[in-house]
């Protein structure tokens, strides 16, 4: 009560009817805003406000996000003994709660100093960042001014980075067929102003889902997004590449696939990640492992790349990418549904430079916005895949949209958005040019596969037949002054749904999906000598290819 009654008197202050969306929101203010120094915070209630928000936390530290989150608490006096449940009014232990999924965390019973908060504040930026919690007791929250040089300091120390070249040197000199894969390390701005110099440099670049925005899809040497759920045209590439430069990414299972013993087969990888840990896993394997920023290594690189003669691999490249579309035949809808792979590609037409795009973090309006979404320069692509939380768009597109001030294509299933729908409110009273792509399927479109391919058709709490109700959306928006658009799917970007489009302010497009519709091409299991199982390695995705592309397409590989 005493921070938010000070805070509101300094800073921009957003009310959200529910904590989790003041967490997501707050996280992508500040991964899309971080170039130009404005940051944002969530003020949480203590008990509820905290196991709230909890969700929103565990995405951006999975992401490698800056979330600062400052929750009530009792009186320092009232704080429960460690055998008590609880003893203060809502208190629960929030530092336990957080801790796995936060850099630090801090509980002020007294007043501290200035050095000591903001040194545990700064943890959450360097050298990889993550979630901050601060716990603020209510009678330290309401003391009196001490004069700083009475309170308690702490020095704060950020070691060094530093890496030889010459090895890395020595292994892109001796490559045939490399490729560059750009991750969420990378900053923006270094990729917007670094762009021509790495399109100079001849090798192909790619990005996982995190970088999808670092490199624009028209870039002359842009060829795909790799994923287990990725472009299947990147997928064949990347595997056939003799040497993958993977830098500021992870490289989890998501990106080198489940089987990822045979992740980049006929080649070499060498990982730069800022964090040792992910450099010390097991998987997969590595001809060198550098610990160090990802934009300063891209620097390094351009500066000192050896000229390489990569024509017949970028032409081979550019042939992959233009014989396997973005949109394949085998995903068939019927009448009266628009085909969620053909919404993307439509909708990425109407995308200008100064646009952001926020599909939500599961089910298709992610997963088919990486294999379909065609972004250009200077737009925002920003999700959260880690977590894979559903409710993630809306909260997201607030926070993209007080970050940037342009428009936001928010696009989120049916099932996703009634998780946080409550919140659309500060959308209308803001006025925020957020325009929202609801894929209306009757309920949870995963959870219906899941239960198709796996259990026969047995369905359970997936929809509307199965006891999942969902609201009558247009009868929703009207709540707040809005009128629901559905999309033709003979005609889905009309004159009418562009004009809106281009209005300032919300809008709300409701786009008829198929509930049956099929989300292919993706990696999926096969049975093994022995009866068990293995998933298919990045470039053998379901559906197989017809054998004459095949033959074309898997050149450098033994299929």
């Amino acid at each position: 009560m005493h921070v938010l009654e000070s805070a509101s008197k300094i800073f921009t202050c957003v009310p959200v009817v529910h904590e989790v969306t003041a967490g997501i929101a707050a996280e992508y203010f500040n991964e899309v805003s971080n170039s130009q120094g404005n940051k944002a915070f969530v003020l949480v209630t203590a008990g509820p406000g905290l196991t709230n928000v909890v969700t929103a936390m565990a995405g951006a530290f999975l992401e490698s996000r800056d979330l600062l989150v400052i929750g009530g608490q009792v009186k320092s006096q009232d704080l429960k003994s460690p055998k008590l449940r609880q003893n203060g009014i809502q208190e629960i232990d929030g530092l336990a709660l957080v801790k796995s999924v936060c850099k630090t965390t801090l509980q002020i019973t007294k007043p501290l100093s200035r050095e000591i908060v903001l040194g545990s504040v700064s943890k959450g930026l360097s050298p990889k960042k993550g979630p901050v919690f601060i716990e603020f007791c209510l009678d330290a929250q309401a003391s009196n001014r001490i004069a700083e040089s009475a309170l308690e300091k702490t020095p704060k120390v950020i070691p060094p980075q530093k890496h030889s070249f010459k090895s890395v040197r020595s292994h892109i000199y001796d490559s045939k067929r490399p490729i560059i894969l750009i991750g969420g390390g990378v900053s923006r701005n270094f990729a917007n102003s670094k762009l021509k110099s790495l399109e100079d440099l001849g090798i192909p670049l790619m990005t996982t889902w995190n970088g999808a925005d670092r490199i624009p899809s028209n870039s002359k040497s842009f060829f795909g997004r790799p994923n287990t759920w990725g472009q299947r045209s990147a997928n064949i590439l990347i595997q056939q590449a003799d040497l993958v430069i993977a830098v500021g990414t992870r490289l989890g299972l998501q990106q080198t696939g489940f089987n990822w013993q045979n992740f980049i087969p006929r080649g070499n990888v060498i990982q730069v990640e800022i964090d040792e840990h992910e450099l010390e896993k097991l998987n997969p394997s590595r001809i060198e492992r550098i610990q160090m920023d990802a934009d300063d290594f891209l620097a390094n690189l351009i500066e000192e790349c050896p000229k390489l003669d990569t024509r017949e691999w970028n032409t081979f490249c550019r042939s992959v990418r233009e014989l396997i579309p973005l949109s394949e035949s085998v995903n068939k809808v019927r009448e009266g549904y628009i085909n969620a792979y053909d919404f993307y590609l439509e909708l990425s037409k109407q995308l200008v430079r100064t646009d952001s795009v926020v599909p939500s973090s599961s089910g298709a309006s992610e997963t088919v916005a990486m294999q379909a979404l065609n972004q250009v320069e200077g737009n925002v692509v920003i999700t959260s895949k880690g977590l894979a939380s559903m409710g993630y768009g809306l909260g997201g597109a607030i926070g993209t949209a007080f970050a940037t001030g342009s428009r936001v294509f928010h696009i989120e299933g049916d099932g996703g958005f009634a998780q946080n729908l409550q919140d659309f409110g500060t959308v209308v009273s803001s006025n925020l040019s957020v325009k929202t792509f609801i894929l209306c399927n009757d309920g949870y479109a995963s959870i219906r596969m899941t239960q198709k391919s796996y259990f026969g058709g047995h369905y359970v709490g997936c929809d509307s037949s199965t006891g999942l109700m969902l609201p009558d959306w247009a009868t929703f928006f009207s709540a707040y002054g809005i009128s629901a658009l559905a999309l033709d799917p003979l005609n889905p970007f009309s004159v009418e749904v562009v004009n809106r489009l281009n209005s300032p302010g919300p809008s709300v497009f409701l786009v008829p999906i198929d509930p049956e519709q099929t989300y292919f091409p993706k990696i999926t299991s096969r049975v093994i000598a022995g009866g068990g199982m293995e998933s298919n390695p990045l470039h053998l995705m379901t559906p197989d290819l017809p054998e004459d592309i095949a033959k074309i397409v898997f050149k450098y590989l033994e299929i």
